[in-house]
């Protein structure tokens, strides 16, 4: 028989037997499984390393909870829409389609080969039309409850994609740019009819739902949060006076965080997009150029530019005429769209306010001045203190001068605003959801029916720009409700609606009637683990949870987030930079076999750490394969076994059942890479055990199956090979997961004898340069130091009275010397730790331990070794203390 691992080999035919017997595919009659899923992959072509990290993370979950005996639901499907389908399309001279579909069969034989165990049985693809039509069906749920606006808006624009950009799809990079998140390409700025998920209705929630996302990582929850941007603050009205334009609002509302500065205002600030500055445009060609300079152009890059308008504003509490301006700083889509301009206290309004020779005047002081650094006025104080030339508010600190001028004045009203927009889904692109509305001049926006539903996309048609508006026989349609020539809307949906709900399809993909079946929503939800990276934060997962709301409140579901933990994978790098083609540093997944690269990526770092892909690494690795390989292969037909045991044995066993429940915790916790390094010691123990001595044939077998099982979920095909060497029950894809036989509560203390003992021989050895030691003694403590040990743990308080501790310990034995307890107190007290275990080892099981891992000294150093108590007046005893025998060497 081959001693040597040929993957290759062996995981074409595993990969056949489970398709054989459906080991992944979920009864129907589940009740409620552990719902374990990695984000589906975008369909480009094939899987990349973060793919393969990303599923092997999600896998071997939910291979270890198929062990524990949960009902397990792991699928996968394809985010199949989207514009890099129609680029790489034309680039190859194709259509989406043929190119997506290819792609797909690609990637599903990559993942298949990897050995990845989904039930396919419900796979999805989100450009068929039997997926798609949901999306539409959804969006006009979303209309008849009020969730859907179809209006003008100043959008992002990416000029090499041709289309618009929701927000979170625009990275800024260094000051002024603004860039495409697919193409890199700068953005733009337009004014286009778009359609949104109106998602700020749920800012609230979205907001204050964080905090109960304790299974989530902190970061992403941050990232979420201050993506939202809840600010609490006052809506504050200032009446305006326009004599050129009649038909401009008589008053302007702004936000602010510090309505105590009010007293500091200077001037008002209007977006360029402000309705006001739209009306004062019509009749001041000042203000029309302006707006027109600025309509293409970033935030960053307008800086602190802006015009003087006609319109004067009147100060709420004063009465002070003030100057109103259209600035390029002030945002549109941030509070009101408009700013009280308040120089002395805000450093965006002191830079307008230099650039236009306003007026800055400081209202607030800090309480102490000395470590004011803007005094002299260069800098604005943006800091708490006390209120200064507010009339009668002088004196006030701020916090109180907030709640008496929002309880004093109408015009000052306590508010909460949000930096998150609406969700801007519309695209000028083909492959996506078309979206089921028909324009028509006398009905207006009418929805498709259900019934007519799924509209389908046409037939591909190359052009540039948006090829649904040069289809005319897909543009030209009649209205619904009229019966009149009408206009299809020819913008397709953000593919992230596609994703926003796709984890629900899951759960009934053949369902023709519904979306997705509610009743078993209901029961299978939330996600038990979801696993993907962070850069999705403000995307699909601020997604999936505003869809997840929206349906619980059309009735479709009980549930109102959709994961209960969320797994951030971290990035594979090579030589410190992420894996990308564009850098030509790509390891292909297939380029060290299957079962090499997914031990590898579990066991290089915890998931949620970026690590580097290193040669070297991946060797050990594939070596550790090979060895476990050779070892089960060595067993078989093994006639040089124990059947009689020894003391040895038990500390095998022992370390055995430490193991399993060491490797548990870590699946529990996700931290594959320290359950690989356990299972690594582990067969390294084995191994040194079956060279010691002859092996007990039990003992060595079980741990051998012990590891086939462990093993396992991070490396299947190898895992199944050694469970069928072994003459495992059935295969262990299917086996219950290894449980301890024995108490492994104190498995931690345990191995931190053994260690700590095994190093204190070494360095004695090391230090007195002993090259060939004869004899090794341990002595542990005597018993009246472990009942110090145990009446210090009693003790809650770090104020220890040592003299009534010292009498305590005499009243048991009056033999001793009370000088020599109240060293051994001291001592003992100085080593005290901070948090005591809830179980200590007795000297009892400290000898016993010692004894059984004596082997371990007798092997490592060819000497006899005696584990032993001391004798009453034996010196050698008064050295030693629980947890840390004497040691003597001859």
């Amino acid at each position: 028989m081959s001693s040597y691992y040929d993957h290759a080999q062996v995981q074409e035919f595993w990969q056949y037997v489970w398709e054989r017997d459906d080991v992944y595919e979920l009864p129907e009659d589940a009740d409620d499984p552990t719902y374990v899923l990695g984000m589906f992959p975008y369909t480009s072509g094939t899987l990349h390393m973060g793919h393969v990290r990303n599923y092997a993370i999600s896998d071997a979950y939910a291979r270890y909870r198929r062990m524990r005996g949960d009902d397990v639901l792991h699928p996968m499907g394809w985010d199949a829409f989207g514009l890099p389908a129609e680029n790489a399309a034309h680039e190859r001279a194709s259509d989406p389609e043929s190119w997506t579909q290819a792609c797909i069969r690609r990637m599903r034989e990559e993942l298949e080969t990897m050995g990845f165990g989904y039930d396919w049985s419900r796979e999805v693809t989100t450009c068929e039309p039997d997926y798609y039509r949901w999306n539409q069906w959804l969006f006009t749920r979303l209309y008849e409850a009020g969730l859907v606006e179809y209006e003008a808006a100043t959008v992002n624009w990416c000029p090499d994609c041709e289309t618009v950009l929701a927000d979170a799809q625009v990275e800024e990079r260094e000051v002024g740019s603004r860039v495409c998140w697919r193409c890199e390409t700068p953005v733009d700025r337009r004014e286009l009819d778009q359609w949104f998920f109106t998602i700020t209705d749920y800012a609230e929630e979205l907001a204050s739902g964080l905090d109960d996302l304790e299974g989530w990582p902190d970061g992403v929850r941050e990232i979420q949060r201050n993506w939202i941007g809840r600010q609490e603050g006052a809506r504050i009205s200032f009446e305006v006076s326009t004599p050129a334009v009649t038909s401009a609002p008589d008053s302007v509302d702004v936000f602010s965080t510090r309505p105590e500065t009010v007293y500091g205002v200077s001037y008002l600030a209007l977006s360029p997009g402000h309705e006001l500055a739209r009306e004062l445009a019509d009749g001041n060609e000042d203000v029309a150029g302006y707006l027109e300079t600025v309509r293409e152009r970033g935030p960053d890059e307008v800086g602190f530019s802006g015009v003087r308008t006609e319109a004067t504003a009147v100060h709420p509490i004063t009465g002070e005429r003030l100057p109103v301006y259209v600035a390029g700083y002030v945002l549109e889509d941030v509070g009101t769209g408009a700013v009280m301009g308040v120089p002395g206290h805000n450093e965006r309004d002191h830079g307008f306010a230099l650039e236009h020779d306003l007026p800055v005047e400081r209202v607030i002081v800090p309480d102490d001045e000395t470590s004011d650094e803007s005094a002299d006025g260069s800098s604005p104080y943006v800091g708490e203190g006390t209120l200064v030339g507010s009339g009668e508010y002088d004196g006030l600190e701020s916090e109180r001068a907030r709640e008496r001028l929002v309880a004093d004045h109408a015009t000052i009203e306590s508010d909460v605003t949000y930096r998150l927009r609406d969700w801007l889904i519309s695209r000028q692109r083909y492959w996506g959801t078309p979206i089921p509305v028909v324009h028509c001049e006398d009905c207006g926006h009418v929805l498709v029916p259900d019934e007519d539903l799924p509209v389908e996309l046409p037939e591909f048609v190359r052009t540039t720009g948006n090829p649904l508006e040069e289809h005319d026989s897909f543009r030209r349609t009649d209205c619904p409700e009229c019966g009149e020539p009408a206009r299809r809307e020819t913008d397709t949906m953000d593919t992230f609606v596609d994703s926003s709900w796709y984890f629900l399809r899951f759960l009934s993909p053949d369902l023709e009637d519904a979306p997705f079946d509610t009743e078993r929503a209901n029961e299978w939800l939330p996600i038990d683990v979801y696993v993907g990276g962070d850069e999705h934060a403000i995307l699909h997962l601020l997604y999936i949870r505003f869809m997840t709301r929206a349906l619980a409140d059309l009735g479709l579901l009980e549930h109102r987030e959709p994961v209960d933990r969320l797994v951030s994978q971290g990035t594979v790098l090579y030589d410190g930079e992420k894996m990308s083609t564009s850098k030509g540093n790509v390891v292909a997944p297939d380029e060290y076999g299957a079962e090499t690269t997914r031990l590898f990526v579990l066991s290089a770092a915890h998931p949620e750490q970026d690590f580097e892909w290193t040669a070297n690494n991946v060797r050990g690795v594939y070596d550790l394969q090979q060895t476990l390989y050779r070892m089960a292969t060595g067993f078989i037909g093994e006639t040089d076994t124990r059947v009689e045991k020894r003391s040895h044995d038990a500390y095998v066993e022992r370390e055995i059942d430490r193991t399993i429940a060491v490797v548990t915790d870590e699946y529990e916790r996700f931290r594959f890479h320290r359950a690989a390094t356990e299972i690594q010691e582990l067969a390294r123990l084995l191994r040194r055990y079956r060279e010691y001595d002859s092996p007990h044939g039990g003992v060595y077998r079980r741990g051998l199956l012990s590891l086939a099982a462990m093993l396992s979920p991070m490396a299947p095909h190898l895992g199944e090979e050694l469970w069928n060497k072994l003459r495992g029950e059935g295969l262990v894809v299917e086996a219950d997961w290894p449980e301890p036989e024995t108490d492994v509560t104190n498995r931690s203390l345990e191995r931190r004898l053994v260690e700590t003992t095994l190093g204190d021989v070494r360095d004695i050895v090391d230090v007195a340069a002993i090259d060939e030691p004869e004899r090794i003694e341990l002595v542990i403590a005597p018993e009246w130091k472990y009942r110090i040990r145990n009446l210090l743990d009693e003790q809650e308080s770090s104020d220890v009275d040592v003299s009534a501790l010292v009498d305590r310990v005499l009243e048991v034995d009056e033999s001793l010397e009370r000088e020599t307890v109240a060293a051994a107190v001291g001592e003992l007290l100085g080593r005290r730790e901070r948090a005591s275990p809830p179980n200590r080892l007795d000297a009892d099981e400290e000898r016993r331990l010692l004894e059984q891992a004596q082997w371990l000294i007798v092997d490592e150093f060819d000497a006899d070794v005696v584990v032993r108590r001391p004798a009453d007046d034996e010196a050698l005893g008064e050295k030693a203390r629980p947890g840390k025998p004497a040691i003597r060497i001859d």
